[in-house]
């Protein structure tokens, strides 16, 4: 199988502290031949410089400074791997309490979350903080790592305990396919190769579970969406009258002939032709990125949407969401936003909050509506014009919004529509 049509598998890793994150991050890149001599050789130097008797894999991942010297992650760090099989791109977040935006952030478009958990430990408030999150992101797939077997002498009655503490959790959370593999991201055991100090484990390695998990069917096929990003009128000799809407198929099948309508003109018309990177097609699907002709000569601009004519969006000023607030100014209730929704954007303002949720025990509450950095929340917005838009569990595209400081231009906040 060629590069190019290898399939992409987005993954993000979250654990708390000292759970081995960047260790086994290290360990798959390490392991999978993935890292370049330069890189292994400067390891292989912080490594004997800092006194250690093996090569430091977390090196390889905790690319700042700061986080070297302290031994922790702070930012998103994103890391690209490739294998026969696939090819991934890793988002590896910090597991700070309050590096909680971080996670959202590195989350947001990921297939698959990586949470580790220490085998001595079992699940701790980090655990659920994730798992929630992972949940509230709708990922897809959940592969638990129980790491550090080897400093509970590979014992299968505490990864079966573990498993279980999890699995009362998790019950109560929205989350399709979990996983658990038992593995020791120091030794490598399970994580590429399959472990000889665990022969009681069945499964798959980490490894082969990452190349194997099936995610093509994770798009939304169903509903076709397509944001229009930008109008093409090239207004040359050869193309003199060409005239076409070029972004990315958010969800559902685009065909040349479907019958579409244009919102929010509310105009319908038929697909002329479709037109990629490497020529005409027939149909597009997500996550491709082409231009659309239509049949009729009808007004589009950028932030409109192309959808079928019996299958549409919902369309509305006043959006329920979950909210988390990125910003460590408190949200200030009078305050007016940009809100980015796909290629959209618009004015807006918080309407309502409704309850806070604690990440933790995932308790709602109601008394206190005061937003600080990573809180999230329930909130009402209101938009100075109509989106078009689904609810986030059915289209992870249509159904996010980003809200902007007018006046700072930072992005202060990110949300799930209800």
């Amino acid at each position: 199988m060629d590069n190019k049509n290898r399939e992409l598998l987005r993954f993000t890793t979250a654990g708390s502290v000292d759970d081995g994150k960047s260790t086994l991050i290290g360990r798959l890149l390490y392991d999978s031949k993935s890292i370049f001599q330069d890189q292994l050789s400067a390891m292989e130097q912080t490594s004997k410089r800092r006194g250690n008797e093996q090569l430091d894999l977390s090196l390889l991942t905790d690319g700042l400074r700061d986080e070297r010297e302290q031994g922790i992650t702070i930012d998103v760090a994103y890391r690209y791997f490739s294998t026969p099989k696939r090819k991934f791109i890793i988002a590896d977040s910090p597991g700070h309490i309050q590096y909680t935006r971080n996670m959202v952030t590195g989350a947001s478009t990921a297939n698959l979350a990586l949470i580790l958990i220490d085998a001595r430990k079992g699940v701790i408030e980090q655990t659920k903080r994730h798992s929630f999150i992972a949940s509230l992101l709708q990922i897809p797939h959940l592969i638990i790592c129980i790491n550090k077997m080897d400093l509970v002498e590979y014992d299968q009655t505490i990864f079966d305990q573990v498993v279980e503490q999890y699995q009362d959790f998790s019950s109560k959370m929205t989350i399709r396919d979990v996983r658990f593999v038992p593995i020791s991201a120091l030794h490598g055991d399970n994580v590429v190769e399959k472990s000889q100090n665990m022969p009681w484990y069945e499964g798959r390695t980490l490894l082969s579970t990452l190349e194997n998990i099936h995610i093509s069917s994770d798009h939304n096929l169903i509903d076709m969406r397509f944001p229009v990003q930008t109008v093409i009128r090239p207004h040359t000799q050869e193309h003199h009258d060409f005239r076409g809407y070029a972004g990315r198929v958010a969800s559902g099948i685009v065909r040349k002939g479907d019958q579409v309508i244009v919102l929010p003109s509310g105009f319908d018309s038929t697909i002329q032709s479709i037109h990629s990177f490497d020529g005409e097609l027939e149909e597009a699907y997500p996550p491709m990125s082409v231009t659309l002709t239509l049949a009729d000569d009808i007004d589009v601009s950028r932030g409109d949407m192309i959808i079928k004519k019996n299958n549409q969006p919902t369309i509305g000023q006043d959006i329920d969401v979950m909210l988390c607030w990125f910003n460590n100014k408190p949200l200030n209730p009078r305050s007016k936003f940009y809100l980015k929704h796909t290629t959209n954007e618009v004015r807006a303002m918080i309407k309502e909050v409704l309850y806070k949720i604690d990440v933790n025990t995932l308790h709602r509450n109601t008394d206190d509506k005061t937003l600080n950095m990573n809180d999230i929340a329930r909130v009402v917005l209101r938009t100075t014009k109509p989106l078009f838009y689904d609810e986030y569990r059915d289209n992870r595209v249509t159904g996010s919004i980003i809200l902007v400081d007018e006046s700072t231009h930072e992005t202060v906040a990110a949300a799930m529509i209800n």
